[in-house]
């Protein structure tokens, strides 16, 4: 297979108690290997199949429509995923320091301003879809907000920070109760990881 499940580098229980082991487990066994399942299932034996994700992804147009579809819903919730894991860890949380933190304060005035607008964004997305604070083209960053596994890649904006906000991200923990999810979810924000995603 082309595209494989990364291996987690922490364990199912290493977020406890903000994200809790089984949703977790399902999330990363489930969710995530079932997107890698099917991006790969659809791409086998065609030219694209060794393609970079990040690839395939900011080209979707270029793709033939019936790839289309394949790619933009399981090669980005693979995508997405791959980011999700390495933004989230059990020693995160706190703020960011240093350009990234200069970046967000010029940008929304102070870092708990930014945290506001970004859970405003969160909860703003109807239905399943992603947070994101992305870096535009000429070095500032700015939040944005996807639906179901669309990813800012396809639009041309590069990743610094995404949210996962899908139902099964939150649901055996939090029940409907997002916002809690979203509160709770700053403490196990990989920073040093978010900042070297700078460009």
């Amino acid at each position: 297979m082309t595209f494989e499940l990364p291996k987690l580098d922490y364990e199912f229980d290493a977020l406890e108690p903000y994200v809790d082991a089984l949703t977790m487990e399902i999330h990363y066994s489930k969710h995530h290997a079932g997107y890698t399942a099917k991006l790969n299932a659809a791409l086998e034996g065609t030219e694209h199949a060794s393609t970079p994700i990040e690839e395939l992804l900011s080209s979707l147009d270029s793709l033939p429509s019936s790839l289309q579809g394949a790619v933009r819903n399981n090669g980005g919730g693979y995508y997405n995923h791959l980011l999700f894991w390495k933004m989230l860890s059990p020693k995160g949380g706190g703020e960011p320091q240093g350009v990234l933190l200069e970046k967000i304060t010029a940008a929304f005035g102070s870092f708990d301003a930014f945290k506001a607008d970004f859970e405003k964004a969160a909860m703003g997305q109807f239905g399943s879809g992603w947070a994101w604070l992305v870096q535009e083209e000429d070095g500032s960053v700015a939040i944005c907000s996807t639906a179901n596994q669309d990813t800012p890649l396809s639009e041309g904006k590069h990743v610094l920070l995404g949210v996962d906000v899908w139902e099964h991200a939150y649901y055996k923990k939090y029940g409907p109760a997002r916002a809690e999810y979203l509160q709770q979810i700053w403490n196990v924000i990989n920073w040093d990881y978010v900042s070297s995603r700078l460009r």
